[in-house]
């Protein structure tokens, strides 16, 4: 089982500031190596035809080629589930303080309240932060949920369309909570059929 992790927004409290009133975490999970390469097969080819170099990313893309990409991925052998975390009800002080810890821990819940669905897993993660970061975060997923993972690693998404799935898969999630948008679940409506759970916060 291959699982492939990205996150929309930021862990920062200081909304006036320009911090993300969102924060979604989403996993791409694949049963198998060959449905992850169908999939790394279908994006590349995407890719070509959208013309969408250097990389898929769902905050720089314009809305032909998210349409283009959701209508060429939606029938792939993959499946999403996804976290979303409205800040307003986070009263944590320590998580409202702790950026890392903040990050860690719904990527840890994320894969808690995974349907029973992950197992075996190679686990891929966005590459970003510190390498002291990097680590702990390693540290605690094994430490959490390391029976079900067979290893942690850090990927960059240029390069690696099953990352940038993963990017376009929580993005388009995190752009439903949107209000101040035109049409803000167009994308997750197109992404719905591969939609295994998005679980809202509380």
């Amino acid at each position: 089982m291959l699982v492939f992790i990205d996150e929309s927004g930021d862990p920062g409290f200081n909304v006036e500031r320009g911090s993300t009133p969102i924060f979604a975490a989403a996993m791409v999970i694949f049963a198998d190596g060959d449905a992850a390469f169908t999939t790394d097969r279908v994006i590349r080819d995407a890719m070509a035809r959208l013309r969408a170099y250097p990389e898929f990313r769902f905050n720089s893309c314009s809305g032909r080629v998210r349409d283009g990409f959701f209508l060429a991925v939606r029938d792939c052998p993959f499946k999403v589930r996804a976290v979303v975390v409205r800040k307003e009800v986070i009263y944590s002080p320590h998580l409202r303080s702790d950026k890392e810890d903040f990050y860690r821990y719904f990527v840890r819940t994320m894969l808690d309240n995974d349907g029973g669905l992950v197992h075996d897993a190679r686990v891929v993660i966005d590459g970003s932060g510190e390498r002291a970061f990097k680590r702990m975060l390693k540290t605690s997923l094994r430490r959490q949920v390391g029976a079900r993972l067979v290893e942690v690693r850090f990927g960059r998404s240029r390069g690696d369309p099953l990352i940038q799935l993963a990017d376009m898969c929580v993005g388009a999630i995190a752009r439903s909570y949107r209000a101040d948008r035109d049409d803000p679940w167009r994308w997750r409506r197109m992404l719905a059929p591969r939609i295994d759970d998005v679980w809202e916060f509380r």
